[in-house]
């Protein structure tokens, strides 16, 4: 009788097929179970799309949120669903108005939070104010700040993509997941360039130098290093070479006297390496003010360097660097220089001017 009772059981279970619509639902709980949650901070083009990339490849559906600003440029964010004790990604791309962006996080975190999230991660692809990590004079240490506010508004764990410094995850107080571009730009080099193996890898900087050296090393191609006035990517008059002035000190103890302090001086554009003949690869982290890359592609031009590339993981392109990119003396003189940057940034977001494709690219012929 157990038996017969066991086969007509599962007999009629087989014979009640469930609903689209109830499969649908059971995948929607299926997915709530699952313990994670992915949402997007803001609706501008960039977000949104990272988002639906992220949840197409997970399967899972984009959480529901509202993110706006009201008519007093207030944000407000309102959570449309329950993420009581799940994991929450907030997606969250940095378009030209940083400062919205970053109250769109904390808001959002925040709401997370209060509403009984589990754990709140943020994946932000390019961390903003990272180049302000370090005291300048009597200026401040912006990303420190920053990080304090996101830890407050209930992070607990954020993914980014080539800090400026790696030092800047001693700032968090919970762990950052600092993932690197570097596989792919080297993967294009080995399979774009043509003839690679005679490029050689150029630091703009010396603090470019590091990073440099690593793809030197990995792609087994030398090495050559930019120095000078020109080259320095950070503003010149707040590094505090100005700073104490150049007076002695008379004050204090009569027997005690401090030596003079010399000002900086920083010497003129010079290459260290050989790069006559050779493929110039530019490699830096961030693309926001060209001039410097457009000065540096000049002098590796008259250095001998018949071929010039510029990559980069975060393609910022502020103001107008498309257009001085275009009419700089490099088209002038028919001279190529490529740049290539990875998709960290909705190119048409944060420029009119761009493509907005994956990979973006300004040809200078």
């Amino acid at each position: 009788k157990l038996q017969r009772v066991m086969i007509l059981t599962s007999l009629s279970f087989t014979s009640h097929k469930a609903s689209p619509v109830a499969q649908s639902k059971a995948a929607r709980m299926n997915v709530a179970k699952s313990g994670y949650r992915v949402f997007s901070a803001n609706s501008t083009a960039a977000c949104t799309e990272l988002a639906k990339k992220i949840t197409e490849r997970l399967g899972v559906e984009l959480g529901k949120s509202v993110v706006y600003q009201e008519s007093n440029r207030e944000t407000r964010v309102d959570v449309k669903e329950s993420v009581r004790g799940q994991t929450i990604f907030i997606i969250q791309t940095i378009p030209r108005d940083v400062n919205t962006a970053i109250m769109e996080l904390l808001v959002m975190a925040y709401a997370l939070k209060t509403s009984c999230a589990k754990n709140i991660i943020g994946v932000i692809p390019y961390f903003p104010y990272s180049k302000q990590c370090k005291m300048r004079k009597r200026g401040s240490i912006v990303c420190k700040l920053l990080a304090s506010m996101l830890a407050k508004a209930g992070l607990t764990h954020i993914i980014t993509m080539d800090l400026h410094q790696k030092e800047i995850q001693g700032f968090f107080s919970f762990p950052v997941d600092n993932l690197r571009a570097s596989p792919f730009l080297l993967q294009y080099i080995q399979e774009e360039v043509p003839d690679y193996r005679n490029a050689i890898i150029v630091a703009k900087s010396p603090s470019a130098a590091k990073r440099a050296q690593s793809y030197a090393e990995r792609l087994r191609l030398g090495l050559a290093v930019m120095h000078g006035e020109a080259q320095c990517s950070e503003s010149d008059m707040a590094d505090g070479r100005h700073s104490p002035p150049c007076v002695r000190n008379t004050s204090g103890h009569p027997g005690l006297e401090l030596p003079l302090m010399m000002a900086k001086e920083k010497p003129p554009i010079t290459v260290v390496g050989d790069v006559g003949g050779r493929i110039a690869i530019i490699v830096d982290d961030i693309i926001d003010d060209v001039e410097d890359f457009v000065a540096a592609a000049e002098i590796l031009k008259e250095r001998g360097a018949y071929k010039i590339y510029i990559m980069a993981t975060h393609g910022l392109l502020s103001a107008d660097a498309p257009r001085l990119i275009e009419e700089s003396a490099i088209d002038e003189v028919r001279y190529r220089c490529r740049i290539f940057i990875s998709d960290s940034l909705l190119q048409q977001e944060n420029n009119p001017a761009a493509t907005g494709n994956v990979n973006y690219y300004v040809d200078c012929n």
